[in-house]
């Protein structure tokens, strides 16, 4: 009843809606921190030398209803107890940063979209939206989806098939809010896009939620809810503060990885065929086997469904968070991503560090970095183990180059 009357009044007094800022508690109060401030992010972009810069992020706060973000977090592995309540008010219980990275191909349309909608969309996401997006999923694709049920979504679509009613007061996870936003914002793509046949975007989102009571912003919070939405080859990284670690949060979604490799596998392995270069492509063309638009492979098992992993952290116990394009990560290691910027306190400095060591390696696509402190921001442990490496990559390109003009 409690958590029903805080929804009733944040929605009348207009909370909803994707904001700029944050806020945090304080004895006589709460305070706001702008999230646009390079003191507080860091986004930095590269065109490299490709015509058009089809990358595109985006950084923002949403209000979801903190009791979906309750039953979330009581069906992980490890359970984890919550009570909204403590968080002071209903603002700070329901209030998530979020922070998008999108890798566009074919042209800057679908990127483009996602920078200016995703957010909105997995906001506004509802139960009532999932029985006419799976079917019209399934008309449209047919194929792969001819005989599929909603994937994460699968257990509101079983009430429908069988003519009843979900328990009442049972809420939706986060989990399968983001399904139900990510197909949502593809059906716009497809059916308004003219060039979302051959056109798309890879996608990481990840988003952060204070567990301290009172609730706290993401960067002062001893205790997080971290969920990443990932689709394709974008990139998501932890740096672990006492060693200096990089812990992925994200796997390219390829048709020979794992998880890929197992839900492709009925539309028959000859489907998987090697390029020119010998690098593994879906149906001899698609690289990327999980994305928004590509219209025209989605029969073949090409699925905007993200693969949505939550874990609990320990602030303090992490440095940063880094999301990067592929032009960035097919350069460089993980490791050496998250070594780069482990003496920086800038984290737009820390942004434009990875893109131009990257520029400096002779990166020619699109090159896209989003830096955001945590906890332990400007004290990170351990050595740095790739320090030699990446210079004497740097040195050896620097030769190259070199010896290039003089031919």
């Amino acid at each position: 009843m409690i958590l029903r009357s805080m929804k009733i009044a944040a929605a009348k007094r207009g909370v909803r809606g994707v904001h700029d800022f944050v806020r945090g508690s304080t004895g006589g109060g709460t305070y706001k921190v702008p999230l646009n401030s390079p003191k507080i992010v860091g986004v930095y972009a590269s065109r490299g030398s490709r015509e058009y810069q089809e990358d595109a992020a985006t950084v923002g706060s949403l209000q979801l209803p903190p009791d979906e973000l309750q039953t979330s977090l009581r069906k992980l592995k490890k359970p984890y107890e919550w009570d909204p309540i403590s968080s002071g008010s209903d603002f700070l219980a329901g209030q998530v940063a979020a922070f998008g990275i999108f890798d566009g191909h074919g042209g800057t349309e679908v990127s483009t979209y996602l920078k200016n909608n995703l957010f909105k969309e997995i906001e506004d996401a509802k139960l009532s939206d999932i029985e006419e997006l799976v079917d019209w999923t399934k008309d449209r694709h047919g194929g792969y989806f001819r005989r599929w049920r909603g994937g994460a979504l699968s257990r509101w679509t079983k009430y429908a098939s069988n003519g009843s009613k979900p328990p009442e007061g049972e809420n939706m996870t986060i989990e399968e809010r983001l399904n139900i936003a990510f197909l949502k914002a593809d059906k716009h793509i497809l059916e308004n896009i003219e060039k979302s046949r051959r056109c798309g975007s890879t996608s990481s989102v990840v988003l952060l939620h204070s567990l301290d009571s009172p609730g706290q912003p993401y960067w002062s919070a001893k205790r997080l809810s971290l969920t990443v939405a990932h689709c394709g080859d974008t990139r998501a990284l932890l740096c672990h503060q006492p060693t200096g670690e990089v812990i992925p949060l994200t796997e390219k979604h390829h048709a020979e990885a794992r998880v890929e490799a197992s839900r492709l596998r009925r539309m028959g392995a000859e489907l998987l065929v090697s390029d020119s270069f010998g690098e593994s492509r879906w149906m001899g063309v698609v690289e990327n086997t999980r994305g928004f638009g590509d219209g025209e492979w989605k029969p073949s098992g090409v699925t905007v469904e993200p693969e949505v992993t939550t874990r609990i952290i320990d602030g303090q116990e992490h440095s940063y968070l880094i999301l990067l394009t592929d032009g960035l990560t097919s350069l460089l290691s993980d490791q050496e991503l998250v070594d780069l910027i482990r003496k920086s306190f800038d984290p737009t400095r820390a942004a434009k560090t990875i893109v131009h060591f990257a520029e400096d390696l002779g990166a020619s696509d699109n090159c896209t970095a989003i830096v955001v402190p945590l906890g332990g921001w400007g004290n990170v442990g351990g050595e740095d183990t790739t320090k030699e490496r990446r210079e004497w990559r740097r040195r050896r390109f620097g030769e190259m180059n070199t010896r290039m003009q003089r031919m």
